[in-house]
């Protein structure tokens, strides 16, 4: 079992591990916004403010940080606050080291839901502000220890508030035009190319495989029928057939794999038929034809085994085509929008000026994971041709 030691193997297992776990591991919607659009890695730009987020649940009614550094740019606070009854006087209160702030008046209210946006001219005007001042000025003074907290003399039955402090910086690869969290659209990218590469692939090798077989072993007529078929759609150039058939038929996920697969069993039948057609004149075929074997009986129990080491072979170097074939379909905007996918990542980033503005990390990612996830594939796929052939391993092995 030496082949599961091989770095593509233990590679391609992590890889699948993530894709599945990827949503359980966030545990939002990939869509949701995150942080202010474009913010830098956390790791980038350590002069730059941190995006914060400040939650309170259930019947949490105080949360408390401590701020270094450069004030955040906006605030953003949002929810809902039910009380066990109706209070006479409640409050909800932004402490900073130098004073506190009312934020809401939250008197005579069983249940009230909160919207404040550090940039409205109401709000400003309710923290003492005008409306040229800018909020995180007030809310945010300087160094040291800030609370969020409710007062009452009702107790809080339940109390769902988010605050948002945005800053320059947020997450381990930041965030994308729409404030998404870049690292879960790229967790969510890996399943997409997985499965069109793979679908794709196992159904055009399925059909390059009964192409193969029927074209060396009937040859004839039947044989240049097939292979001319085959060299008119290699001469096609694949990319406008594929923008063609993309708008035809849709930009759904399913509809690309079936266009790649329609467009990719060339190559595998060409093989196929190869081989087959060193085997259709063995003595062992022969002995089985002077038996009553019929065609049906030979190609399935003796040529479809002949071929299938070479056939997965085949498979693992054309899953990397697949990947790339879909990955520029993506970028061209021809995919469906709704899926997320490493190419939709790149036609998003460059269609919002990633490439003008320098956020390279949105850039990246995918394009290293498209890289990485080919060159393991490449590396299955030599792994089992040599398997197949020993003598590509070189070296003195007789």
């Amino acid at each position: 079992m030496k082949s599961w030691k091989r770095w593509s193997f233990i590679a391609l297992f992590l890889i699948i591990l993530t894709a599945i776990a990827g949503p359980f591991l966030f545990g939002t919607d990939p869509e949701n916004p995150m942080a202010p659009p474009f913010s830098k890695p956390v790791w980038l730009d350590r002069d730059a403010p941190l995006t914060r987020i400040l939650e309170l649940t259930e019947g949490e009614t105080t949360k408390t940080f401590k701020s270094k550094g450069d004030p955040p740019k906006q605030f953003r606070l949002k929810g809902r606050i039910r009380f066990e009854g109706t209070p006479v006087k409640a409050t909800l209160v932004w402490r900073t080291p130098r004073e506190e702030i009312l934020l809401e008046d939250l008197s005579r209210y069983s249940d009230i839901l909160i919207d404040l946006d550090g940039r409205d001219i109401t709000f400003k005007l309710n923290i003492g502000l005008s409306a040229f001042d800018n909020a995180m000025d007030k809310l945010m003074p300087a160094e040291g220890e800030y609370s969020l907290y409710i007062e009452s003399d009702v107790p809080v039955a339940s109390a769902e508030l988010t605050a948002t402090l945005e800053g320059g910086r947020w997450g381990v690869l930041g965030t994308d035009q729409r404030g998404r969290n870049v690292l879960y659209l790229f967790v969510m990218g890996i399943r997409v190319s997985l499965i069109v590469g793979i679908s794709a692939t196992l159904i055009a090798s399925m059909i390059g495989l009964s192409m193969g077989l029927l074209s060396g072993y009937a040859g004839g007529f039947t044989d240049s029928v097939i292979m001319r078929s085959v060299d008119v759609l290699l001469s096609i150039p694949i990319l406008p057939i594929l923008m063609a058939l993309a708008g035809i038929w849709g930009k759904g996920l399913w509809q690309l794999v079936l266009i790649l697969s329609l467009f990719s069993w060339m190559g595998t039948a060409r093989t196929v038929r190869s081989l087959t057609l060193t085997l259709r004149d063995a003595c062992f075929i022969e002995n089985l034809r002077a038996l009553g074997a019929g065609t049906p009986y030979i190609l399935a129990r003796h040529l479809l085994p002949e071929t299938l080491p070479l056939l997965l072979a085949n498979i693992a170097l054309g899953v990397p085509g697949a990947i790339l074939a879909e990955a520029g379909i993506s970028f061209l905007g021809l995919s469906d929008p709704r899926v997320i996918s490493w190419g939709r990542m790149l036609h998003e980033a460059h269609s919002f000026g990633a490439f003008t503005t320098g956020a390279w990390w949105l850039l990246l990612p995918p394009g290293l994971g498209i890289a990485f996830l080919c060159l393991i594939f490449l590396d299955i796929g030599k792994f089992l041709e040599e398997m197949v052939d020993p003598r590509l391993k070189g070296g003195n092995d007789k």
